[in-house]
């Protein structure tokens, strides 16, 4: 099996480059999506999280995401201990989900902060999604309805797309430029074609 991780900043279409995986049969962990569900429900994250935070960032269940947005975004030291927290719960779900799909050739791994968080340990090759700043930042702000500002700050938190293109193995260009369908076509050719 060949653990894939696909990462991109905000707005590059990572999440686009997955749904043409799925379509080529190739389950997708999403990390963002998982984290946020671990989030509510691991105890372990919970017990941590409270503790250093505050019993107020937990309503009923679930975590407050605004109040644990205000609290870290802007605060690399609890940022650092937020992760420090998280990503080794979301690094054991993950483990525990390719086990699940052993029947399958390729498992990928979506994850805004693949590099940031160290995932791109859990697997074997990486792939960056790369699209320029103004065409992420008007993709952004439309589909999430969030202004500049905002998106520049998750941006601070977040390797430079320069920095990404050198570290990973592949690079998909998502620029209207280049068309995504024959790059994920011929990137799985080349990941099939290593592995003979």
């Amino acid at each position: 099996m060949i653990k894939i991780g696909v990462t991109g900043n905000i707005g590059s279409g990572k999440s686009v480059v997955c749904e043409l995986l799925k379509i080529h049969g190739i389950p997708v962990y999403n990390a963002d999506k998982e984290a946020k569900r671990l989030n509510d429900s691991s105890p372990v994250i919970r017990e941590k999280l409270i503790q250093h935070f505050g019993k107020e960032i937990y309503v009923g269940d679930k975590l407050d995401k605004n109040k644990f947005a205000q609290l870290i975004f802007n605060n690399p030291e609890k940022l650092s201990l937020a992760n420090s927290i998280i990503h080794p719960e979301v690094a054991k779900d993950f483990a525990a989900w390719v086990k699940s799909k052993n029947n399958y050739p390729i498992v990928a791994l979506e994850a805004a902060i693949l590099f940031e968080g160290n995932f791109h340990h859990y697997v074997d090759k990486t792939i960056t999604v790369f699209a320029p700043l103004e065409l992420r930042i008007a993709r952004a702000s439309q589909r999430d309805n969030v202004t500049i500002e905002k998106i520049n700050e998750r941006e601070k938190n977040q390797i430079p797309d320069e920095e990404k293109i050198k570290m990973a193995d592949f690079v998909i260009y998502n620029d209207d430029k280049h068309a995504l369908i024959p790059q994920v076509s011929n990137l799985l050719k080349q990941l099939d074609l290593n592995e003979k």
